[in-house]
């Protein structure tokens, strides 16, 4: 009896382990699933907030939101034309007389704390300079001086200002474009970045003209400019994109952004061709990236910033025609995962305009047409994420 009750003992003893090396496997084959090479990638995570920014005072609206940048304090500083992109419907409580009791366009410049609360907002016409007819993008220098742009179809200007709003410079005058290789004016500026090594200012420039041009940023004194690869602009007109056809070899319009990385390239969005290229500071061709390639209409190459960490080995690439946020390795300009799609809930997007990082590696987007808002991605550390699209980022639970 007992001999027999050891051996059932030992049958169940053996089925059980069985059973276990049976699981094991089946795990280990799910863990070599899940790590089969392209699948995931390893990246950096976040999660949208939907709280942030908190509610605009005085009844205020943004309208075209179109450029962001974040200074040294991590305050965010978001420009917006109100005037082009509201409707009447909208802004009832600024028509005359009022149509309704809300609501009415917000200060073009807007600036809000970590937390999202509105710490400043300034801007507009002025005594001493010409405001442009359709602002567009923002900087805040090293110096703490803040630059803007227009692509108003007038527009051949860049303006100046301190923090608080008092005005300090304009480049170029108003309506004087004189196409792609005039040392004074521009045309139709859309973003300017400032390097602290050399006091230079790189304009992308524009949505007219089709060139980077590089100002001494106290004295506004054209020192250079280049177009696509490196060659002298040339300003005849391209037709169509066609992403069939070899490379142009004029950048189209518009040029759409300029950053510098800690390694001295100057990183240019040439918007309408899906491209990204690569410059030293003296305009010689390095590389390009393309990205959603068979993109037609406004493109795929609308704005960048780059990871916080010391090699700024992620760039993100904001492409506010496909409605997302493209994850890119840096130094091979190699798209690995993307997040984002059209919408108008908490991470989806409506014309993804502009994009800005912060100490911290949090992302911020601001959407045009009618989007007409800025987000806020909390960075949630580097981890597994699906290789190509992550959609919404929405936040997890608990």
């Amino acid at each position: 009896m007992k001999s027999s009750e050891s051996k059932r003992n030992l049958r169940i003893g053996a089925a059980f382990v069985s059973v276990l090396a049976a699981l094991a496997a089946c795990q280990a084959l799910l863990e070599n699933r899940a790590a089969t090479p392209g699948s995931t990638v390893r990246a950096p995570m976040f999660e949208v907030d939907p709280l942030w920014p908190k509610p605009l005072p005085n009844h205020w609206l943004l309208g075209w939101t179109i450029g962001v940048w974040v200074d040294e304090q991590d305050h965010v500083w978001v420009i917006h034309r109100g005037a082009g992109g509201l409707h009447d419907n909208e802004k009832g409580l600024e028509l005359k007389p009022p149509i309704s009791e809300c609501c009415r366009t917000a200060p073009p410049i807007l600036v809000f704390d970590q937390a999202g609360n509105l710490v400043r907002s300034w801007g507009g016409p002025g005594p001493g300079y010409e405001w442009p007819e359709g602002t567009h993008g923002v900087h805040v220098d090293y110096k703490g001086n803040v630059w803007l742009g227009g692509n108003g179809k007038g527009d051949a200007h860049v303006l100046k200002f301190t923090k608080e709003g008092k005005f300090l410079m304009q480049l170029g005058r108003y309506g004087k474009n004189g196409g792609s290789n005039d040392p004074e004016n521009f045309g139709r500026v859309a973003k300017i970045w400032v390097d602290p090594k050399t006091n230079e200012a790189y304009i992308a420039d524009g949505y007219t003209n089709k060139r980077v041009a590089v100002v001494d940023a106290d004295t506004g004194k054209m020192k250079r400019y280049w177009g696509a690869y490196g060659n002298k602009p040339d300003d005849t007109p391209m037709g169509n994109y066609d992403p069939k056809a070899p490379p142009a070899k004029q950048f189209r319009n518009p040029v759409h952004c300029v950053e510098r990385s800690n390694d001295g390239l100057i990183y240019v969005c040439d918007r309408q061709a899906d491209r990204v290229q690569v410059f030293r500071p003296d305009g010689t061709f390095v590389k390009e990236g393309f990205y959603a390639k068979e993109t037609l209409a406004s493109g795929s190459a609308w704005d960048i910033t780059f990871s916080k960490d010391r090699e700024q080995r992620f760039m993100f690439l904001a492409d506010g025609q496909n409605e997302k946020v493209r994850i890119i390795l840096r130094e091979t300009l190699e798209e690995i995962s993307n997040f984002g799609d059209g919408g108008r809930q908490p991470g989806q997007f409506y014309g993804v305009h502009s994009i800005a990082s912060d100490s911290k590696g949090n992302l911020y987007t601001t959407e045009t047409y009618e989007g007409k808002r800025v987000q806020k991605f909390v960075y949630k550390g580097m981890g597994a994420v699906p290789k190509g699209s992550q959609g919404v980022l929405w936040p997890r639970s608990g």
